[in-house]
């Protein structure tokens, strides 16, 4: 058994480094850490729901968006459809073994940074999992921090986050949040800055509606709201119109998609 105090009255507070499980958890207010990467998603495969709460809240009060499958073809299934940044395994699931959920992560053309989480304490189990495509492997008991530690890490190195983006003559800087095209500069709302990030991260790249609103809103998309369009028309009368090439592309039955083009704003 485990437990975890405060959890509930201070759903923003930070953990302090206990153990879980077998170990007793206490919820500590302690300053932010400085390193916050917006959009961020993981997804935590879990199937003790108390750990996977637990994990999820954590992570959630770490500000990365988190999606919790407590089986690994339900996994599978979300890793098929979902982009994510991050996966947290367990290797005993109650259908598949969760090494056969990382070989299947591996096989697929483009594949997230993949932890262990595992009681599986032997060397020769840890060896095994890195040897098979695991970044990172991580024995339970495990103070929460550590992991935190060890996310952060998975995602530097998963995905870089250079300071300035660059797409043709559109730069926007990730740090003063300062938007320009040919030198102009672009005044964007919070949402719109995220959603333009997230283009240009993936540039040239098509991305869907549901990528969007789950990155930027971290919420699921019901397939009924018009929100991603409203916000990308606004995108357009700021970043497209106004110069005479556009970037931002309709691409038809998926989404949309930042590239530089020679072809006049008019033609979406």
């Amino acid at each position: 058994m485990f437990a975890f105090s405060g959890l509930h009255d201070a759903p923003n507070a930070a953990v302090s480094p206990g153990l879980v499980p077998g170990g007793l958890l206490t919820l500590v207010e302690r300053p932010r850490p400085r390193y916050t990467k917006q959009n961020m998603r993981i997804l935590v495969v879990e199937d003790e729901k108390r750990i996977a709460d637990f994990l999820s809240r954590g992570l959630e009060s770490e500000r990365y968006a988190v999606d919790v499958a407590h089986a690994g073809l339900p996994a599978l299934d979300l890793i098929h459809h979902t982009d994510y940044d991050l996966v947290i395994l367990d290797l005993g699931l109650p259908d598949i073994d969760g090494i056969a959920v990382l070989e299947k992560i591996r096989n697929r053309r483009t594949s997230p940074p993949v932890m262990i989480l595992s009681a599986r304490d032997s060397v020769d189990d840890r060896v095994k999992g890195l040897e098979l495509g695991a970044d990172d492997y991580l024995v339970k008991p495990f103070a929460f921090v550590e992991l935190v530690a060890r996310v952060r890490v998975l995602l530097r190195r998963g995905q870089p986050t250079p300071e300035r983006l660059q797409v043709g003559d559109l730069t926007l800087d990730c740090i003063r949040r300062k938007v320009t095209r040919s030198g102009e500069n672009i005044e964007l709302a919070p949402k719109e800055f995220s959603i333009l990030e997230y283009l240009m991260r993936n540039r040239g790249r098509p991305l869907s509606r549901t990528m969007i609103v789950e990155h930027v809103w971290d919420m699921d998309y019901d397939g009924l709201t018009n929100i991603v369009d409203v916000y990308i028309r606004h995108l357009r009368t700021k970043v497209d119109d106004p110069f005479p090439a556009r970037m931002i592309h309709t691409v038809r039955g998926i989404g949309y998609m930042l590239e530089a083009s020679e072809k006049p704003n008019d033609q979406r």
